[in-house]
């Protein structure tokens, strides 16, 4: 972090001086695509106050209600995207309880404003992670482009921007396993009220990403074929193939029959 970031990030600061920043990523509104180093400038500061003074951050998941309202019981083309905190479990032994709450609601909504920022929807948090998608209605080049620029910037977030405030505490650095893949799901409302019943996903994408950000290892951005079809060459080229030399992966295409193949970042 360098001197005028650490200025930036005193004493004198208050959660409310980020207040105006992170509502404006995580509102309803279209938000503001935040350049790199701003992105990870802002994230300090909200992580900062939220060690230091409890700040509390907003929620996100409207966004996504209100999509999936107005399209229950409909088929939709979109890029499943999971992010999933690694060693939680190993943290709450070691650190108080409310500094674990903490660190896990910073994570989550960082990850959230990363997804929003990349227009992207928020589906749900679960525990220590996070589950998203990019509606690829009627473009699922575009969906798959989004989903795979705000994977990599959810690790340089963490990186750069949580990391280097917990390392001020003295805390572990957070790292995460991704997992994507692009496929037909359903939305469904368990309940007949249009408004409070509570509406989800389900399909085989969601299945799959799922699986697949479970053989991601720390940090790893795993990519199912159905993405990695849809990416521009150049994007591609930054991708490879996955060997499986321990018949570790079993799952088989939904077109082919055939063993489904994942990519990882080079």
């Amino acid at each position: 972090m360098t001197d005028s970031e650490k200025n930036e990030i005193d004493e004198n600061s208050t959660p409310s001086q980020s207040v105006n920043v992170v509502d404006m990523l995580l509102s309803t509104s279209d938000s503001k695509i935040l350049d790199s180093e701003s992105m990870i400038l802002e994230t300090q500061k909200r992580v900062w106050a939220s060690l230091k003074k409890g700040y509390q951050y907003t929620g996100v998941v409207n966004d996504s209600d209100s999509f999936l309202r107005q399209n229950v019981f409909s088929k939709i083309n979109m890029v499943v995207l999971y992010v999933d905190l690694v060693g939680s479990t190993q943290m709450a032994l070691e650190l108080p309880e409310e500094k674990i709450a903490i660190i896990i609601s910073c994570f989550a909504q960082e990850m959230a404003a990363v997804i929003k920022q990349h227009q992207g929807y928020v589906l749900k948090f679960v525990g220590d992670a996070v589950i998203a998608y990019f509606d690829g209605t009627d473009n699922g080049l575009m969906a798959s482009d989004n989903a795979i620029k705000c994977a990599k910037s959810m690790l340089t977030v963490i990186q750069k921007g949580i990391n280097p405030i917990l390392n001020q505490y003295d805390y572990p650095d957070l790292m995460a396993k991704i997992g994507l893949d692009f496929g037909e799901n359903i939305v469904v409302r368990y309940g007949a009220d249009v408004e409070r019943s509570q509406v989800d996903l389900i399909g085989p994408a969601m299945n799959i990403a799922a699986k697949i950000q479970g053989m991601a290892k720390p940090n790893q951005i795993l990519v199912g074929s159905d993405v990695y079809e849809r990416l521009h060459p150049s994007t591609k080229s930054e991708l490879k193939q996955i060997e499986w030399k321990n018949n570790e992966w079993k799952y088989r295409s939904r077109l082919t029959g055939e063993i489904y193949k994942v990519y990882e970042f080079i």
